[in-house]
């Protein structure tokens, strides 16, 4: 199916795009400008789209992130350090944010005549994100079905619904992801902050997969401590 991958630039959407277009299905990237707290990544998301020689469309719904108030991501809120698993990164969630963006894809997949819509989301959102959640995705598709009944057929591809995001480390490095050319941090300063949620996931992930970590970061230990790894 020819597939467009919702890509942020993170380690999990640059695997994904990796993995779709291993397995010969990657119609371009698209990744979102939403106001976020930095647009760094979405850098490293060009970067993978020249990679892999497919085209990159960059949709700005900064207006719309902007009525999305209170989260740590869009507004002058501080990002707290430690474990996703913890009740205090709930301050990171922007409501609604996957929905508006896949309804937007679908709406693209369908204009341009993809099959499939590709997003990274997996087990380890679940705690925190309630549209990464296997619920959410089932209710999405069966919505985008009446939507486009009749205009188009277009696919939700969560391969990593289920999986850890270990998981994703393991595929992403059976095709060969450049993990180094990804960009985790909410904080967005010259290297990985390496006490955010994101980050302390991002390490633990490598650990768990078993699988160099190349990333930099300003704090290197604080994964430790944050996972309660030795």
């Amino acid at each position: 199916m020819d597939t467009i991958v919702i890509c942020s630039g993170g380690l999990d959407s640059v695997s994904l795009a990796h993995k779709v277009a291993g397995e010969g299905t990657l119609r371009g990237l698209l990744s979102f400008d939403y106001g976020q707290r930095h647009v760094k990544e979405v850098e490293f998301a060009a970067a993978c789209a020249r990679r892999l020689g497919v085209p990159h469309k960059v949709v700005d719904i900064s207006g719309v992130g902007a009525a999305l108030s209170g989260s740590a991501l869009t507004d002058d809120v501080d990002v707290p350090d430690g474990h996703y698993a913890e009740e205090t990164m709930k301050i990171t969630i922007v409501p609604n944010r996957n929905a508006i963006m896949l309804a937007i894809a679908f709406g693209m997949a369908a204009a341009e005549k993809a099959e499939a819509v590709a997003a990274a989301v997996h087990g380890g959102d679940h705690f925190i994100y309630p549209d990464c959640r296997p619920g959410f995705v089932e209710a999405f598709q069966a919505m985008q079905d009446r939507a486009l009944e009749g205009v188009a057929e277009v696919q939700l591809y969560t391969p990593f619904l289920n999986g850890s995001k270990a998981d994703i480390v393991t595929e992403g490095a059976k095709w060969e992801t450049p993990f180094a050319e990804t960009w985790s941090c909410y904080k967005g300063g010259d290297v990985h902050c390496g006490r955010c949620g994101t980050c302390v996931e991002r390490r633990e992930a490598f650990h768990l997969a078993g699988v160099v970590d190349p990333t930099a970061y300003a704090d290197k230990a604080f994964w430790k401590a944050a996972t309660g790894v030795a």
